[in-house]
């Protein structure tokens, strides 16, 4: 059931959130030991709130819209009482007394808490394994990868433990789990969902976000969790209105850039492309004008680098002196980077996102929104880091094969993955919809039309 159909049966007593929660619960058990998604639970809590969920609705309380229905969360947000490992051997027995943002607004939405979905280590990553709790795994494909840093709230998702579900995503990690498990993910805007103190709060290149089985319960997310917060400097002061949707399937009017590989700017694998391709008549079928123009991402690779670099020493640099044994290599290679950027760097960093800005304001005046694809390549083997080729053709860096998603990343447009379709094999496609800074309405809009026509979500993993 979508999230919005279970709130509906929860408020008129269809369901009681006991039997939700046991029914939650009871998934976990069934998928967990062939995709290894939640790696903390905690039963008795959720099972008490739920009874007083219960208590409250029978005695006639006024209960926020989500009241009763049960989430677990990305482990690298923090969550009062409840073990937060950031899959990282330092933090394996890390109990947080404090819920970051985007949990206690899940919370305030009526959200019983019930554990963590697994993550790379520090999210650092599109493939979701660590030291702590081993491999998530593809619940279409049990040999391969649920894609990350969000992959295994993705895997939950699509398996039916949860109807949706909290992520984050600096280079993809909520758009390629969702193209990886056939599901939606939305990296929003910056602000939205804001950066608070005392953490990083003028960080940008990251975004918490929401990924659900369709588009219409990641809107009322964002409705029910986004808005301005006191702590966060970066906070948008304007109000989404995000599940604003009407259900229409026509965008007459509409001009969209439908360029699936960016016209060269990123290699796609010969499988996808040819499911991504087929999207253009569906567009084209929704009423939409397409041109094939993609814009000027010349400078977006290396806003990306040193973004990246930068949040990754700002966040975790202090741990590097007396843990880097207890880090995976990348980790520290990119913890590394970020210390050694000198002004210079930093500099060249702001020059370029200047560029960049110029570059995706021009491109928007002349479209509504940009179609690419989501990952350049099938679900990989789940015993691989990464993919270790494209195309036949050997891949070396391991951020080489996310080039699409962490592009738009560096540009801070929204950007939203849907189900596109499945390769010969049956394994998902995603498509990514992108729009201006601030306008994720419209993205979601767009992506609901083609999610309504192609309906690739209702086919479930067949575990």
């Amino acid at each position: 059931m979508a999230l919005a159909e279970l709130a509906g049966a929860l408020a008129t007593g269809q369901l009681s959130s006991r039997e939700l929660v046991e029914a939650h619960l009871r998934r976990i058990d069934e998928i967990n030991p062939l995709v290894n998604a939640v790696v903390t639970i905690d039963a008795d809590r959720a099972l008490a709130s739920a009874n007083k969920v219960d208590e409250l609705r029978a005695r006639g309380t006024d209960l926020p819209l989500l009241s009763g229905i049960p989430m677990t969360h990305k482990d690298t947000h923090e969550t009062a009482g409840m073990r937060t490992t950031y899959g990282s051997p330092i933090f394996a027995d890390n109990v947080p007394n404090r819920d970051d943002l985007i949990v206690a607004r899940l919370k305030s939405a009526g959200v019983i808490s019930t554990g963590k979905s697994n993550v790379p280590e520090f999210a650092a990553g599109a493939h979701t394994v660590n030291p702590v709790f081993g491999t998530t795994r593809n619940p279409y494909d049990p040999t391969r990868s649920a894609s990350g840093s969000s992959g295994g709230a993705a895997a939950a998702i699509a398996c039916g433990v949860q109807a949706a579900g909290d992520g984050s995503d600096t280079g993809g990690s909520l758009r390629l789990p969702a193209a990886f498990n056939n599901i939606v993910g939305l990296r929003p805007s910056n602000g939205w969902i804001p950066h608070v103190v005392p953490d990083n709060p003028w960080e940008w290149l990251s975004q918490p976000g929401f990924m659900a089985r369709n588009v219409a319960d990641v809107a009322l997310l964002m409705d029910l969790c986004s808005g301005p917060d006191t702590w966060g400097p970066t906070s948008r002061l304007d109000l989404g209105q995000f599940s604003d949707l009407d259900t229409t399937t026509d965008l007459s009017g509409w001009r969209i850039g439908f360029a699936p590989d960016l016209n060269g700017q990123v290699e796609v694998e010969g499988e996808v492309a040819e499911v991504v391709g087929n999207s253009e008549t569906v567009l084209t079928g929704l009423g939409a004008q397409l041109s094939h123009e993609a814009p000027a991402l010349d400078d977006a690779a290396e806003v990306f680098r040193l973004a990246r670099a930068y949040e990754f020493a700002k966040n975790y640099g202090h741990l590097i002196v007396d843990h880097a044994d207890q880090m995976k290599s990348t980790l520290r290679g990119n913890i590394q980077a970020g210390l050694d950027l000198g002004a210079e760097d930093l500099f060249a960093l702001d020059a370029a996102r200047a560029r960049l800005w110029v570059a995706m304001q021009d491109y928007f005046s002349r479209h509504d929104v940009l179609v690419t694809t989501t990952s350049q390549v099938e679900p990989f083997a789940a015993e691989l880091d990464y993919p270790d080729a494209l195309n036949g053709k050997p891949i070396s860096d391991y951020m080489a094969w996310v080039h699409a998603t962490s592009l738009i990343s560096a540009t801070g447009c929204p950007a939203i993955s849907v189900p596109a379709g499945f390769s010969a094999t049956g394994l998902p496609v995603g498509l990514q919809f992108i729009g201006p800074v601030g306008a994720d309405a419209r993205v979601l809009k767009a992506a609901q039309a083609f999610e309504r026509v192609t309906n690739h979500a209702q086919t479930h993993p067949p575990l």
